[in-house]
Formats: structure tokens, C-alpha cells, sequence
């Protein structure tokens, strides 16, 4: 029996080489919607609702990446369609990513490199003061697996931990059940939130004001997570201090205002972006595919499709 397979955006040759022994890989601009049973694809191209409608025969869609705001899930477990993504895999290297930022904001890294880089050492003398790390109280929004991963790694800088999620963890950390009062008893805040609706700029221009104009904010969730209008007047303004950002409303198209910010740090959506890492996802996208075609079931479905 032939497997009919809807490829979404880019794939490594290594996972070509695996689907191909098992599945017709189709592109976008050439398939038969009726012959589709199986879609791979990212967090960021999703599979828009007028193309999931399309595919009457669709079982399964598996996810390069944790994130998977962009496929209609609920829809999905209507129609008896299994969602799979890649969490853990990439869990320490985004956890990395984020204190990379948050250490890249409180050193000035970006200003230094550029001091160093124009003569201005030589010319001026050294350089101004930073910030220490040491003993901050950090925030975490979204304290899932990847959360946890940044609160073990701020270990060593002896931070404050706290929290705000859905509901109240058993951790040791505090919980804030208010995201507003969390953000004016930190220092810095680290988004690692889901995107959607419910997340939608939760982190507005009044939780950017409480994080205050000493305060750090770190990205590496979703763009949609933060209102970007709002941070662009805070950190303009002043009424915040830095911002360390992996991911963007309308990415990859930044606007400039937040490119021409001295007190910024972008990245362009690598919280995940190692070779190591990057072959364990793609490794995984592929093995819940063809475990599908074995059993019936995937490694790693999300939450929602558990119980499919």
C-alpha cells in the first residue's frame, strides 16, 4: 500500500531519506488533497484550517518543533486527526538560548562587542558598568518542561525563582497567580508560555510597566505572547530596561523601531537552532510518522490528542 505524505515547509536530507522508504512525498503545490493521510510540518507553517478541511483522509500531522499554535487542534481531535510535535528534545537548548539572552542584556554584550569593534577602548578608555546576575529574582512564565530547564539552569547565579502558569505546580518555587504582581517583584522575566489565544499579549504594556525600568525581558516563546507596540514604548520610553528576544509577532519582518534600540537583543527564532539539536527533532518528527504506519499511534502526541 502506498503512503501519501504532505511535506510543509523544509526537511533535512536525512528525514527525506527516511520518509521516502515508507511514504509519496508531496509539496504544496502538487498533491492530491484526497490522497493525503499523513502531514509534516512546523510550528511555524502549521497547516492552515482551509488545507486541514481539504483533507478528507488525513490521520496524522507531525510537528518539527514543541510549539503547535498554528494547527487547529481542537479540529483535529474532532475529525480523530493524531497532532505529534517534538518536546524534550530541545528542552535544555532553548533553556540555554534564553539565559544566552538574558546574560547577553545584562553584561551589555552587544554594546561592549561594538566598543571594542570601533576604537572607542582605545579612544575613550574602558567601557561603562554592567549588571551582575548574581541573586536576581527571575521570573518564569510557563513553567513547563523547558521552564523547569531555565530554572535549573539560573542555579548557578543563585537567582529567585517564581512563577506563573495555568495553575499552581509542585515545585519549589513561588507561585503567582497574578502576572501583573509577579512582574514588579522581579528583575527579569523569561516568556516560555504556549502561543494562542489564551497567551495572545498576555504580557502587555501594564506587566511590562510593573517589570519596571530596571527590569529584563527575555522572549523565547512566541511572539504573539508579547504585545511588541507596547514593548517598543516601554523600552523607548524607559519604563523598561532590556529586552532579549528570540521570536517576533510578524516574523521574520521585525519592525524597525525594535531593531534600532540599543537596549535589545534579537535573535532570529534559533532558540532550538543546533545541528545536535536540530537532528534530534527531525529525528523524532519522522519516527512518530512511522510509527503511526506500524501501530497506529505516535511517540509523542500533544496533550490535546493523548487520549486518540
Amino acid at each position: 500500500m502506498t503512503h501519501h505524505l504532505l511535506q510543509i515547509g523544509g526537511i533535512t536530507p536525512d528525514m527525506r531519506e527516511r520518509l521516502e522508504a515508507a511514504f509519496t512525498i508531496h509539496q504544496l503545490d502538487d498533491f492530491d488533497p484526497t490522497a493525503i493521510t499523513h502531514v509534516i510540518t512546523n510550528g511555524h507553517d502549521g497547516v492552515n484550517p482551509e488545507l486541514m478541511t481539504s483533507l478528507s483522509n488525513l490521520k496524522v500531522i507531525s510537528g518539527y518543533g514543541v510549539g503547535y499554535d498554528a494547527i487547529d487542534v481542537t479540529e483535529a481531535v474532532r475529525r480523530n486527526i493524531l497532532v505529534a510535535h517534538t518536546p524534550n528534545v530541545l528542552n535544555q537548548e532553548v533553556a540555554t538560548t534564553a539565559l544566552l539572552l538574558l546574560l547577553a542584556c545584562y553584561r551589555e554584550l552587544l554594546r561592549d562587542d561594538a566598543y571594542v569593534r570601533s576604537g572607542d577602548w582605545q579612544a575613550k578608555g574602558n567601557a561603562p558598568l554592567t549588571r551582575s546576575m548574581d541573586k536576581q529574582t527571575v521570573g518564569i512564565l510557563g513553567l513547563g518542561r523547558i521552564g523547569q530547564a531555565i530554572a535549573d539552569k539560573l542555579a548557578p547565579w543563585d537567582a529567585t525563582v517564581v512563577y506563573h502558569s495555568r495553575g499552581k505546580k509542585d515545585v519549589p518555587y513561588r507561585y503567582f497567580d497574578n502576572l501583573t504582581e509577579m512582574a514588579r517583584a522581579c528583575d527579569a522575566l523569561i516568556c516560555i508560555t504556549p502561543g494562542g489565544p489564551s497567551t495572545h499579549k498576555i504580557v502587555n504594556a501594564e506587566v511590562l510597566e510593573a517589570l519596571g525600568p530596571n527590569g529584563t525581558l527575555i522572549n523565547v516563546s512566541r511572539g504573539s505572547v508579547v504585545d511588541e507596540a507596547a514593548l517598543i514604548a516601554a523600552l523607548t520610553s524607559g519604563k523598561l530596561g532590556w529586552a532579549g528576544l528570540d521570536v517576533f509577532e510578524a516574523e521574520p519582518v521585525v519592525p524597525q523601531a525594535l531593531r534600532d534600540l540599543p537596549n535589545t537583543v534579537l535573535l532570529p527564532h534559533v532558540g532550538s537552532a543546533t545541528v545536535e539539536t536540530r537532528a534530534a527533532m527531525g529525528a523524532l518528527t519522522v519516527d512518530n510518522l512511522l510509527q503511526h504506519l506500524k501501530d497506529g499511534t505516535v511517540m509523542t502526541p500533544v496533550p490535546e490528542c493523548a487520549e486518540l
